[in-house]
């Protein structure tokens, strides 16, 4: 090999050298937006499934309290019909139990100072299933944001094992796009519809 040889043969090795390091450093931003989509991906998950669980235990407790409502207020309805049958000397005990009974449902209907009323629980409930809905939505872009920065790393390894600097372009392309969905997941998760 002559000496021009080997200089040529040393300046491509540098070439080469300087296109790798370039590409580890691609790699390693990728993993590192993979982290972070991998992370808030979690987060997002486990607000989900607590948040499915509060609104079903919100539902549960709001179909009790429709129970208890319907019951008081179907006895409410025999004291009326007692209330016509009994004679003076019951009537005001019988009124004053179909007064208690009213109260009571109305209670249940609407407890403002506890929140525990139907109304209010229906109303808790709809917010916790609208904070799962938003942290599914979350989860979907986060995890197609990891898939993303996932298939660039892969490709980024690629090339420098092929030299295809194409694949790198793609790699670069797949960190926008990782990003963007990274993005929407942050800020505008329900901007599209992934289910």
């Amino acid at each position: 090999m002559s000496a021009h040889e080997s200089m040529e043969h040393a300046e491509h090795a540098e070439h080469a050298s300087g296109s790798n390091k370039k590409i580890a450093l691609l790699i390693a931003v990728l993993a590192l937006f993979l982290a972070v989509s991998e992370t808030l991906g979690k987060g997002a998950q486990t607000e989900s499934i607590s948040k499915n669980v509060e609104a079903a235990n919100l539902w549960a407790f709001f179909q009790a309290k429709s129970i208890r409502r319907t019951v008081v207020v179907t006895a409410a309805e025999q004291g009326k019909l007692a209330l016509a049958a009994a004679d003076e000397a019951q009537k005001p005990a019988v009124q004053k139990q179909v007064d208690d009974w009213t109260r009571t449902a109305q209670r249940y209907r609407s407890e403002p100072e506890t929140g525990e009323g139907t109304e209010q629980l229906a109303e808790k409930a709809k917010h916790a299933e609208h904070d799962r809905d938003e942290a599914t939505a979350k989860y979907h872009h986060f995890e197609l944001a990891s898939a993303a920065f996932q298939i660039g790393i892969v490709l980024a390894s690629a090339t420098i094992i092929t030299g295809m600097f194409a694949l790198a372009y793609v790699s670069g392309i797949l960190t926008l796009a990782g990003l963007f969905m990274t993005a929407l997941g942050l800020w505008w998760p329900h901007l599209l519809h992934l289910h």
